[in-house]
């Protein structure tokens, strides 16, 4: 990996700086003068008078990072369109040092148009999550952290459970038996025995969900809660041994889970028993459920909502929850609803039971919907909000059932729930950090007892701010909160689909696809659970998680084990590969997914690795584009079509950029198998890539420039502000020009700790700033409920 300066960057004006300072900024003056006038004279009629496009004309603003050489170069060779002439040399070199200082440059952005943290309603997560904290709140709290596996099992010599014939309690990796006509276990009867499979059932990600159980025998299941049935066989009917449960579930929640599972002695001879607990996850394949998603311990209570929500705006880069129309109104509304049932069903009578005082069932009622609404509202209740949304709603109706449902609507239709910046303006300091930091690491509201404690307290104590947080970073929530930022993080969003042509790549699958996702995210689970949580692991670690389908069809030199390592069931961890693995960049999963169904495509791994890798800017392709066929030109490697189609000056502003970094991976066919030649042709995986300073690194292949990412500025800087973004659902510079850099640099300090990043993160969009930065651009409405 070579480091050289572009021509260019040492040949503008404005790097004279070193040596003559004072006369530098005089010439660097006078170069931006003079770029002023040529800008105004020959560019605004197109561009703005401030870059900010004009309509009919060339409506996109002029903004990017590309550096003060790379934009001089673009001018002098295409500008002004129809008359590239014109504005050549130092000409170009003039315009392109006052556009980027003027308006062009990232600082320059920052400085014309300050980033504000924006008034935000829930998103479709945050909602989701919300709902299951406020039933957890009001019920028995949420999972604590545990590190075993599985599920309890306790097996009677009865068929039911009685204290005198249970035979064994132990744990089992999964519900996975055919017992045949044999006695499950010693002690039982092949004919009469009862086996209680209970636990929990860990979602790593939000979604829908089928839950399968395939038996011979009686059982019934319960998932949620205890007495919550799901699939009652308790009365077998018929040869039917195949149940479905489809259902949405929240991600990083675990949820209690109870098989009864029964044989009955029968007048005739008892038939084989076997039963299979499985599931489909969401993109996923029907599957026995692994052991690390089973929990064998006692679960609290737990509620997903079902209700269907619109997608969340992600023209930002990140979801947010800016896009307020009818189908969101209507779905909050549904939302409402369908927890306000549950309330009733579940937790108000639990309540109920439980609270021996106040006697007086209505001042009983009053207080449960004061502590839910409450925890919904984000702090105390001031006496007008209870006025208006508990006692003027038990006032005006008998029915307990109905006044909790009218109070709920109201309630959870409000923007002090929807809107968490709107109710946080009442609930003073500690209130407002607890509340910033349950969404920032739970995407949902301040229920745990360490967040309320902290709601109380004043001023905040930042040492102890950040004991609070990384006490939670490895809470199940926080785990599958981190596990979706890295999908975002490396654009593998839920519902992406592998597809492969059967022709060009047999074999590849829905069912190795799924593998495939299974094998990256027990490679990116054992960076984020380890103490280290070393960023640059991600591409310096030659080691991945195999399987025996994976090796099957990738070959012992991809997904070699580990000698007397098992490969029968289950993943494991493969032999280092120095050569062909370097982390995520190479993992066959990223890599198909960035290519075609038939073949690679360098265009869209540079595009990738150029905007979520490196942090860049892209303009949109002005027209569509189609691969050129390797029919048209059978002779040439993909390198050396993408080359050929790309080579129009027009073409070369972006694919100068995407173009260097898309062809080191060309030594990783369309579903990611090493290969070392193309149509006969030995792979050309050199590439190159200049960074914000202006320096072009180049490269030779997948190592080196893993190698680079693991260690560039750029890449840092990349990862940080994504993270930023999807934790706290605003830019980072609306909490300060200076956030950015100041976090990167706390996070190289840290030894790239992704775990320390993320307490960063959240105590910086805890503590700054207060809720009164949004409260103007509140509508009136909001403000006024």
């Amino acid at each position: 990996m070579n480091r050289i300066w572009t021509p260019l960057a040492i040949a503008t004006t404005l790097a004279l700086t070193i040596l003559h300072p004072a006369a530098s900024r005089g010439q660097e003056d006078s170069l931006i003068q003079r770029g002023r006038e040529i800008y105004a004279d020959s560019c605004a009629d197109c561009h703005g008078q401030h870059g900010e496009g004009v309509s009919g004309a060339y409506e996109p603003a002029l903004l990017g990072d590309d550096t003060v050489g790379q934009l001089s170069l673009r001018i002098h060779e295409t500008m002004p369109e129809g008359d590239a002439e014109s504005c050549i040399d130092e000409d170009a070199e003039a315009v392109a040092a006052y556009i980027h200082q003027a308006f062009y440059s990232e600082a320059a952005q920052l400085r014309n148009r300050p980033p504000k943290i924006g008034l935000a309603r829930l998103t479709a997560e945050q909602l989701r999550q919300s709902y299951a904290d406020l039933y957890a709140g009001m019920a028995n709290g949420n999972m604590g952290q545990t590190d075993q596996a599985g599920l309890q099992a306790v097996y009677f010599n009865w068929v039911h459970w009685k204290e005198e014939e249970k035979k064994l309690d132990t744990t089992v990796p999964t519900v996975d038996f055919d017992f045949g006509r044999e006695a499950p276990a010693e002690g039982l009867s092949a004919e009469k025995f009862f086996i209680c499979f209970k636990g929990g059932l860990y979602v790593p990600e939000s979604g829908r969900y089928e839950l399968i159980v395939q038996s011979s025998c009686s059982f019934t299941m319960d998932f949620g809660r205890d007495g919550r049935r799901i699939i009652d066989n308790h009365v077998q009917s018929g040869d039917k041994t195949d149940f479905h449960f489809v259902t949405e579930l929240t991600g990083g929640r675990t949820y209690p889970v109870k098989i009864n599972f029964v044989q009955r002695e029968r007048k005739t001879e008892s038939p084989p028993a076997w039963i299979h607990l499985k599931w489909v996850t969401p993109g996923g394949v029907e599957e026995v459920i692994p052991e690390a998603y089973l929990v064998p311990t006692w679960v609290p209570p737990t509620f997903a909502l079902q209700t269907a929500l619109p997608p969340d705006d992600r023209s930002y880069g990140f979801e947010r929850g800016i896009d307020v129309n009818r189908q969101w109104d209507q779905s909050t509304t549904s939302a409402a609803l369908e927890f306000a049932d549950i309330v009733v069903e579940e937790l108000w009578p639990a309540y109920n039971r439980k609270q021996k005082e106040p006697a007086d069932q209505r001042e009983k009622l009053n207080q449960f919907l004061t502590e839910l609404v409450t925890m919904a509202f984000r702090g105390n209740l001031s006496p007008e909000q209870k006025a208006v949304y508990i006692d003027r709603q038990l006032d005006n109706v008998e029915d307990d059932a109905e006044a909790i449902r009218r109070c709920l609507l109201i309630s959870l239709k409000s923007p002090y729930f929807l809107y968490p910046d709107i109710g946080e303006m009442q609930v003073g300091e500690g209130g407002r950090v607890a509340s910033q930091l349950a969404l920032v690491l739970f995407d949902s509201l301040p229920v745990d007892k360490r967040l309320q404690e902290l709601a109380q307290q004043a001023p905040i104590d930042e040492a102890k701010l950040k004991q609070i947080v990384w006490a939670s970073v490895n809470d199940g929530r926080v785990q599958g909160k981190l596990m979706r930022f890295m999908h975002y993080w490396l654009d593998l969003h839920a519902g992406k689909e592998l597809a492969k042509s059967a022709e060009v790549f047999p074999g590849f699958d829905a069912a190795l696809a799924y593998e495939l996702k299974q094998s990256l995210n027990a490679f990116l689970a054992d960076i984020l659970t380890s103490d280290a949580a070393d960023y640059r692991r991600l591409f310096l670690d030659h080691q991945a998680f195999g399987s025996q389908t994976l090796a099957d069809f990738y070959g012992p030199a991809w997904m070699a084990a580990p000698e007397n390592e098992s490969t029968e069931t289950g993943f494991y961890r493969t032999v280092a590969d120095n050569e062909q693995r370097f982390g995520v960049l190479t993992h066959p999963y990223l890599t198909s997914a960035l290519a075609y169904h038939d073949g690679t495509s360098p265009i869209h791994r540079g595009v990738f690795l150029i905007r979520f890798m490196l942090g860049r800017n892209l303009k949109p392709p002005q027209a569509a584009f189609s691969p050129l066929s390797p029919d048209l030109h059978p002779d040439l490697t993909t390198r050396q079509r993408v080359e050929k189609q790309t080579s129009p000056q027009e073409c070369q502003a972006c694919h100068v950029k995407i173009n260097g970094l898309g062809f080191t991976l060309e030594n990783f066919d369309a579903v990611g198998r090493y290969r070392a030649d193309d149509n006969g042709k030995a792979v050309d995986s050199t590439g190159e890539y200049v960074d914000r300073s202006g320096n072009r690194v180049e490269f030779k292949g997948a190592g080196e420039l893993a190698e680079y990412l693991a260690n560039s500025p750029d890449a840092h800087r990349a990862f940080v502000n994504r993270m930023f973004q999807y934790f706290v659902k605003q830019p980072p510079a609306a909490y300060g020009p200076e956030t950015l850099e100041q976090l990167t640099g706390k996070f190289r300090d840290s030894g790239f700790n992704i775990k320390s990043l993320l307490v960063e993160i959240a105590v910086v969009a805890a503590l700054q700033p207060g809720p009164e930065t949004v409260a103007a651009q509140a509508p009136k409405s909001l403000t006024a409920q």
